[in-house]
């Protein structure tokens, strides 16, 4: 009896094997390779409408004599960082932003971890305190300044009060260099400890406790904990909060615009009568917004983020390298 071959597929009948992927297929390695861009797209196209292009923009300002008061931009290369490199006022105001940045944001950061570690521990209320650590931050910044002000105020100021309890005289804090850094540092720190506190406080808490059950078994003190554990867990989240705090500091402009607003006859831009806490953007915008030369303020934008880029890079080499505790 004879027996029926078996059916093969047409494609082998033909003698031609079909290797086409399924559509299925094809269709998912487009989403896989496709889709991640379209994702990060709406970002992309924002960052640079707003990023990349006033940056590369104020580039090619700088190289010009621009001012709004002409409509002739005069090509002149180089001439504008010749000059700014040479203006003692961009020095004054370079001092000015290097003293507030590392008077706020060293003792911000070091209140930032003891904060964090506190919190870190079993206590009640945990998210009362969590939530409290946060107000400053969101309080509107014109509000900070306007009572901290009143707070360092000359002749009625409460911590001239306080002062006079211990047979001081009142400081004049927006006259003097050094006394009006101490007052501006001290908003700073005010609106951001108890920020940088809860980006610590997160990270702790992917801290395994079983090295802090350890270290108390061993008979470990919480500072010796905090130096030996908690730190060195945390490097790469310190590291991250001094450059974001660096570049934040090197960009201080709402605090000492408001700061000075009574005391400059009118002026508030220069950061009081000598020029005492002018910082580099406060410098920047009384050059294009004040005196309208956009050509120069483009100038001093762009050594300005220079400064930043060397600073948080100095930061990240100094905190990276370094052994991760507080001795």
């Amino acid at each position: 009896m004879a027996t029926r071959a078996p059916d093969r597929p047409a494609a082998t009948i033909t003698g031609r094997a079909s290797h086409r992927p399924p559509r299925r297929f094809l269709s998912h390695r487009f989403d896989m390779k496709v889709s991640p861009y379209a994702y990060v797209a709406p970002f992309l196209v924002l960052f640079c409408a707003f990023g990349v292009f006033p940056l590369v923009y104020t580039a090619w300002v700088s190289l010009h004599e621009w001012t709004l008061l002409s409509d002739v931009h005069r090509f002149i290369g180089l001439d504008n960082f010749a000059t700014l490199l040479g203006d003692g006022y961009f020095w004054n105001a370079t001092f000015n932003t290097l003293s507030i940045g590392v008077l706020s944001t060293v003792p911000q950061l070091v209140m930032a971890i003891w904060l964090a570690s506190l919190l870190n521990r079993p206590l009640r209320a945990q998210t009362f305190f969590r939530i409290t650590l946060l107000l400053p931050n969101v309080t509107s910044v014109v509000a900070v300044v306007v009572i901290f002000s009143q707070l360092f105020g000359r002749d009625f100021g409460l911590i001239n009060w306080m002062i006079s309890w211990f047979g001081g005289d009142g400081v004049a804090w927006s006259e003097g260099t050094l006394s009006s850094h101490v007052a501006l540092s001290v908003m700073i720190m005010w609106r951001w400890t108890g920020y940088n506190a809860l980006i610590f406080l997160a990270a702790m808490q992917a801290v395994p406790r079983e090295l802090y059950e350890a270290a108390t078994l061993d008979g470990a003190s919480p500072y010796t904990q905090l130096r030996r554990i908690t730190i060195p867990m945390i490097r790469p989240t310190i590291i991250f909060v001094v450059i974001v705090s660096t570049i934040g500091a090197m960009q201080i402009i709402a605090e000492p615009l408001l700061f000075g607003a009574g005391t400059n006859g009118g002026n508030i831009v220069t950061g009081g009568p000598d020029r005492q806490f002018q910082t580099l953007a406060l410098y920047v915008y009384e050059r294009g917004f004040v005196n309208f030369d956009f050509g120069y303020a483009s100038a001093a934008s762009w050594v300005m983020f220079a400064f930043v880029v060397v600073a948080a890079a100095v930061n990240y080499l100094f905190i990276s390298r370094s052994r991760g505790d507080l001795t």
